[in-house]
């Protein structure tokens, strides 16, 4: 396998890509936001990978008769295209996406595919090395930065302990992703019963919130997930 000629400043680009992704996906979790660090990341060097494979991935047909066939537009549809199988992996379920990172994972992938089957191996190798640091090296040096989803389901016959527990999940800096209430009669009291969604960027807050609801007078917590 011999190397390209700008092996190293390929590796540079891809590294660069890597770093600029983590950056905004780490503000990004850090604000509890759907798509994390992991995301951004698989984004971002995988954009830089089809670039590069873009600009010097065809330098062997130069001068080539090729008004037959067109490889690069193969490439691009490859590029477009895995958008439909990524976007089947993303489902919206109780008010939380989830798939993203299995999206942009496919996505990066099909990249590394570009590049070993344009004869690229030693860059689809190093992608792939820097995939795999972003999938399971780099949430290890910042566990405890992620997002956590919190589900509750409580039954209160007080009505100020529910504008209570929401001013908690406020004064957490926790992001309230969904509420709902239902008023019920339970033993001729007026019950309500409410479901919440929190996301949190850590599980110190979970704790805290969940603690704070279970010392609220006429309160029964149903449901934690």
């Amino acid at each position: 396998m011999e190397l390209h000629p700008k092996f190293w400043e390929f590796t540079l680009r891809l590294s660069v890509a890597f770093i600029l992704g983590a950056i905004i996906g780490m503000d990004r979790t850090y604000r509890a936001k759907d798509a994390g660090f992991r995301t951004h990341i698989l984004v971002s060097i995988g954009s830089a990978l089809m670039m590069i494979i873009s600009q010097y991935g065809f330098e062997d047909l130069v001068g080539v008769d090729t008004t037959r066939y067109d490889p690069a537009r193969i490439a691009a549809q490859v590029v477009s295209g895995i958008g439909f199988i990524g976007a089947g992996t993303i489902i919206l379920q109780k008010h939380i996406v989830k798939g993203l990172t299995t999206a942009a994972g496919l996505w990066a992938t099909a990249g590394i595919g570009l590049a070993v089957g344009c004869g690229m191996y030693a860059i689809g190798v190093v992608t792939t090395i820097l995939t795999l640091l972003g999938l399971e090296l780099f949430p290890l040096m910042f566990k405890n930065l992620g997002i956590h989803t919190l589900i509750v389901q409580y039954s209160t016959t007080v009505y100020s302990n529910i504008k209570s527990i929401n001013d908690k999940i406020s004064q957490t800096n926790a992001h309230l992703v969904s509420f709902s209430t239902e008023k019920i009669v339970i033993d001729n009291k007026e019950t309500y019963r409410v479901n919440i969604v929190v996301r949190s960027i850590n599980s110190v807050t979970e704790r805290e919130i969940i603690n704070y609801i279970q010392q609220l007078p006429d309160l029964l917590l149903e449901k934690v997930d």
